[in-house]
């Protein structure tokens, strides 16, 4: 029952709803029982815990429940028309699976990145394409939880609780991924104004967001790391043009499109942090979402593990199902392994950021495998399904679609062995190898 009255305060109360107290006492029970069964004890414990909490665990519930009966029926349709899901959106708002890190001084309950990971994990089973467009407004909002002041984060995390509404982060260009370094967007101060001139592109909500996240070069002859400002850009403001929606090949339900700024006026309220930070702040905005990112793609290796295991129990071949062939049982082992590790890695990643501290190596590891992982698990789901597999009546080709996204968007697969290895070194310098 305390684990009801604490998803109450945190979330909403149709959230809490969901759960009653006889679903907790069943929990409660059932570790009960196990905890009488013996087990080793070790001096060296030092407290170790793989459990979650009860009340991560209804949260978890929540999002699993939510997830199979709003998210599943519809992700296939939405994919099929790229339709922006605005009535998953609005129901997800309700209940409090959107927007949970804003602190609770803008209305938020703030949720740690533990949690949000949980509920990620739990949304992208149902359609990756979806929870993208949920996970997106974490990326959009992270810089003005860590950098905003209390009147820009009253002002913009706050009507984020208040209405249904999407923002986005806006670093990509045409000419500017993975080289943060070579955004051309240009922002000049003009008296208590800034002016922002350039094209951004690859902007998840870029079509439906209220307000943008905005990383613009304010020093051209700076290095990066003081080069660069972060800007709040209401996006109905003069000089803003949205591109057309971009038809990916997978996660379809997300809007992805260009954005053009021209001559397009920012008061100097704004400005994040102060002048020459931007660089800092979107990068260190990564060390939170990159481990929820992680999370979206542990979830769609379960689907596809989910998926397979089903069918090879279904499907026959030369008188026996084909999980008894040692081929498929072997390719659905090597997907299991692969989806509890990367889970691990990206529990570890949001469980240090959680305690406090600098977690870029972690959340490098977390994204990077748990990326290469569900482009595994979803093609050989494929192959698990065989000629099935290939054709859009069964569910594993879209995974397959969806998944690719995961070694692209947030640092590649590549940029983030670049980290690992650069934090690896500096780590063995430390310990003077």
């Amino acid at each position: 029952m305390a684990a009801v009255v604490h998803l109450r305060r945190i979330l909403s109360p149709k959230f809490a709803r969901v759960f009653c107290p006889s679903r907790l006492t069943n929990v409660l029970n059932t570790r009960n029982c196990s905890s009488s069964i013996a087990h080793e004890a070790s001096s060296f414990n030092s407290g170790l815990c793989f459990e979650m909490s009860e009340e991560l665990k209804a949260l978890q519930d929540m999002s699993r429940k939510f997830a199979r009966e709003e998210i599943v029926p519809v992700a296939a349709e939405h994919d099929r028309t790229g339709e922006f899901p605005w009535d998953i959106i609005k129901k997800a708002h309700a209940l409090g699976l959107i927007n949970g890190h804003i602190p609770e001084s803008c209305g938020g309950p703030g949720l740690g990145i533990l949690d949000a990971c949980v509920i990620t994990e739990e949304l992208a089973f149902g359609c990756t394409g979806i929870q993208t467009a949920i996970e997106a407004n974490s990326l959009a909002e992270m810089p003005v939880v860590i950098a905003g002041n209390k009147e820009q984060q009253k002002k913009y995390l706050g009507r984020m609780m208040d209405d249904v509404l999407m923002a986005a982060y806006c670093v990509t260009e045409p000419g500017a991924g993975s080289d943060v370094a070579g955004i051309k967007t240009r922002a000049e101060k003009k008296g208590d104004e800034y002016v922002i001139n350039g094209q951004k592109m690859w902007i998840t909500n870029g079509g439906v967001a209220n307000w943008y996240f905005v990383l613009a070069r304010t020093d051209p002859t700076a290095k990066a790391g003081q080069a660069f400002t972060g800007f709040i850009v209401e996006a109905d403001s003069p000089g803003i043009t949205r591109g057309r929606k971009e038809w990916n090949m997978g996660q379809r339900a997300s809007d992805t499109r260009g954005i053009t700024f021209e001559d397009v006026v920012v008061p100097k309220e704004n400005v994040l942090g102060a002048e020459g930070l931007g660089f800092k702040i979107a990068m260190g905005a990564f060390d939170k979402t990159r481990p929820p990112v992680a999370a979206g793609a542990v979830g769609l290796a379960q689907r596809a593990l989910d998926e397979a295991t089903k069918y090879a129990m279904e499907r026959k071949t030369m008188g026996k199902p084909i999980f008894q062939h040692q081929a498929v049982s072997f390719i659905l082992a090597d997907m299991a392994i692969g989806v509890e590790t990367a889970r691990l890695a990206m529990h570890r990643a949001a469980w240090e950021i959680d305690q406090g501290r600098r977690n870029t190596y972690y959340a490098s590891i977390a994204k990077c495998l748990a990326g290469d992982v569900a482009n595994k698990c979803a093609t050989d789901a494929v192959q698990v399904f065989g000629g099935n597999g290939f054709n859009t009546e069964y569910p594993v080709e879209k995974l397959m679609r969806d998944a690719k996204i995961y070694q692209i968007y947030e640092g590649t697969a590549q940029i983030q062995r670049m980290i690992i290895g650069r934090e690896l070194i500096d780590r063995a310098k430390m310990t003077n190898y």
